[in-house]
């Protein structure tokens, strides 16, 4: 076999093969084999057809369609290895000259199929950027140690009207010019919640137990959601939550520390680590996005379109022009983005074990709200392990991004992100801080267990071609 691959422009190329008739010797007599399978020639056993018969009876250029079929996904994939280049998307193929039927003769074919393309890669330790500074507002530690009484807190019925923060407990009756459309009793809920009946919280603060008060507001579901209903409410009882005192005992109540300025002291490093973890999160945001601005990333528009047409097809909106033209900004930086970090993990010689993908779909798992066994056999059935591990490379290839870049605050310091990435005291801050493509996520990039994903699938192996 003989080929030869021309650079059509950064993201396209194009593989021009040559196989000599002799090479197409097994896929020829694997359709032989084939074809004697499907057809009944009286005389001889299905599948122990002869070739000199199975040419008179379906034809010879038939039986070397058949071959040629066969063999073009095994030698283009051949030239792909020869070559540099590392397809992306489906390929198309010409086939320029096809055995003759008689005489015999090379087969000659051409695929065109975008590629990864070549991107230069900046000296890490030139990225500089900015964050803000680490503060630790004292409203935050009071307001977690609000929390934490909240948690011990007691209910106690109180003889006054319902305001703001109560729990009540209510019957509900809706209806509809006088036919009746629901009916609900002792219903708890929590005054301010606001996630049930719209007007709801207004309509219940000021009102007493065994009180009753009507309000109209638009039905939440059932057959006649977003219709207007009479909603008429009758407040059984009111509690307000007591909180425990903070002090010596409540700390030893809540918490393994014996006083209450402990227990403050805790809070206090609990927030600064909060502080501290949001710095690492906006670090690896701008990392990202001063990579993203140095560094020139080709994109091939076959890609975008495929990615957009997918998202567009799974939310039931491929003619919505509209919002076509809103997703594409954000689909191709997405793309930018992974393609960039492909090439970082390819330049740093980044791979992935076992236990670091395993932790990864475990995390996936808990996103879905799914059993991590039930996940991955359901990840695995759909072809997406590839893609899994692609995105384990690119989140480790920004988190080494980051440990060789320069962050500063706003004030000019030094931030120390090795505890929150590198580090072993906070595996899930490392976790979340190599999350390389969080904003290809928020652009609707993420994996799809589902196997809905065309572009992670286009991007882990070239596919078989198709013919144009």
């Amino acid at each position: 076999m003989k080929s030869d691959v021309e650079t059509l422009n950064a993201t396209r190329v194009k593989f021009t093969v040559e196989v000599g008739y002799d090479e197409l010797k097994p896929s020829l007599d694997k359709a032989y084999k084939t074809i004697g399978g499907q057809v009944q020639v009286p005389g001889f056993r299905k599948g122990k057809v002869p070739a000199r018969v199975i040419d008179q009876r379906v034809g010879r250029g038939v039986v070397l369609e058949e071959a040629v079929n066969d063999a073009l996904p095994k030698f283009y994939q051949q030239a792909v290895e020869a070559s540099d280049f590392l397809p992306l998307g489906q390929p198309t193929v010409d086939v320029t000259q096809a055995p003759d039927v008689k005489d015999g003769g090379d087969l000659k074919f051409s695929v065109e199929v975008d590629v990864r393309p070549t991107i230069e890669l900046p000296d890490l330790s030139t990225i500089t950027v900015t964050v803000d500074d680490l503060e630790v507002p004292a409203e935050e530690v009071e307001t977690r140690l609000t929390s934490l009484r909240e948690r011990f807190g007691t209910l106690t019925g109180v003889d006054r009207a319902a305001a703001d923060g109560d729990f009540v407990s209510i019957d509900l009756h809706a209806e509809i010019d006088g036919e009746e459309i629901e009916t609900a009793k002792g219903i708890s809920y929590r005054i301010g919640q606001g996630n049930m009946i719209e007007g709801l919280d207004e309509a219940l603060t000021g009102v007493a137990a065994e009180g009753t008060v009507t309000f109209s507001a638009p039905l939440a579901g059932g057959e006649r959601k977003g219709e207007d209903a009479s909603i008429t409410v009758t407040v059984q009882s009111v509690k307000e939550r007591v909180l425990p005192e903070a002090d010596d005992d409540f700390a030893q109540l809540a918490s393994e520390f014996d006083t209450l300025e402990e227990l403050n002291a805790d809070l206090l490093n609990q927030v600064e680590q909060a502080k501290k973890f949001e710095q690492g999160l906006q670090a690896r945001d701008k990392v990202l996005e001063k990579l993203l601005e140095t560094v020139e990333v080709p994109v091939p528009e076959s890609l975008v379109e495929a990615e957009i047409h997918a998202h567009l097809e799974r939310e039931s909106r491929l003619e919505d022009a509209e919002h076509r033209a809103e997703i594409e900004d954000s689909t191709r930086q997405a793309i930018r983005s992974q393609l960039l970090l492909d090439a970082l993990a390819d330049a740093e010689e980044i791979g992935v074990d076992q236990g670091e993908l395993i932790e990864y779909l475990v995390g996936q798992a808990q996103q879905y709200g799914m059993e991590p066994q039930q996940f991955v056999q359901m990840v695995d059935g759909a072809g997406q392990v590839p893609a899994m591990v692609s995105e384990v490379r690119r989140r480790k290839a920004l988190a080494v991004a980051m440990e060789k870049a320069t962050v500063t605050d706003a004030s000019g310091n030094a931030v120390d992100l090795e505890e929150l990435v590198g580090g072993d005291e906070d595996e899930d801050g490392a976790e979340a801080l190599e999350s390389g493509s969080e904003s290809a996520d928020e652009a609707g990039q993420t994996v799809d267990p589902t196997g809905e994903d065309e572009q992670a699938a286009a991007e882990e192996t070239a596919e078989e071609p198709s013919k144009s």
